[in-house]
């Protein structure tokens, strides 16, 4: 499908195109709406087109990240330690026990209530994400409609970049009735995963 951009017409192509050029020149996430507005396109045509550029850029340097309604260009888990290297950084930082358990908890279970977490781990956790937070790995994503209107917490693009995946799809699976060390192992074997070549796996804004 076709749609005007001025005097010219857009392919699917052209799109795909025209947004990865808008990712590499973002200093952050980009949401699907401001992208659709800077190329005059449907919404539905840019999810599709990233879509098409996640599938595209598995196997390359630089990689799309999609959580939610963002979008962001990263570069590739296993090129973490080469960019470290070049640019002088410390970009491989450990979780605690705790923190990947809470995390892990947080990425298969979100949208997710601190007091679901709590009562998942048997164990107050209220440090443990304000930590997570502190990272911009776990952040906050509405209200849970009932008395008190807590709020309820998921992942983020940076938690796919440290983990060196491309959406939560790219995760392991596990049973509905996981515990909560189990889905910290699954966690773990992701980000060891991605570095494959032996290194952390840690994607960094590219």
């Amino acid at each position: 499908m076709y749609h005007s951009h001025g005097s010219r017409a857009l392919d699917s192509a052209s799109i795909d195109r025209y947004i990865e050029a808008l990712l590499f020149v973002s200093e952050g996430p980009v949401g699907l709406e401001d992208l659709a507005r800077a190329l005059k396109v449907e919404r539905d045509e840019v999810e599709q087109s990233v879509e098409r550029l996640l599938r595209s850029s598995a196997d390359r340097g630089t990689q799309i990240v999609y959580a939610g309604e963002r979008v962001q260009m990263v570069t590739a888990a296993d090129a973490a330690p080469y960019v470290e290297q070049f640019l002088g950084l410390n970009l491989s930082s450990k979780l605690s026990a705790a923190a990947l358990e809470t995390l892990a908890i947080v990425a298969y279970l979100q949208p997710i209530t601190r007091a679901e977490i709590d009562a998942i781990r048997g164990v107050n956790s209220d440090g443990v994400i304000r930590s997570l937070i502190a990272k911009s790995l776990v952040a906050p994503v509405g209200r849970l409609e009932q008395v008190g209107r807590p709020v309820v917490l998921g992942t983020t693009i940076e938690f796919l970049q440290y983990f060196g995946v491309q959406s939560l799809d790219d995760l392991p699976e596990l049973p509905e009735l996981a515990t909560p060390s189990e889905r910290a192992g699954a966690l773990a074997s992701a980000r060891v995963d991605a570095g494959s070549n032996g290194h952390d796996g840690n994607g960094r804004v590219g």
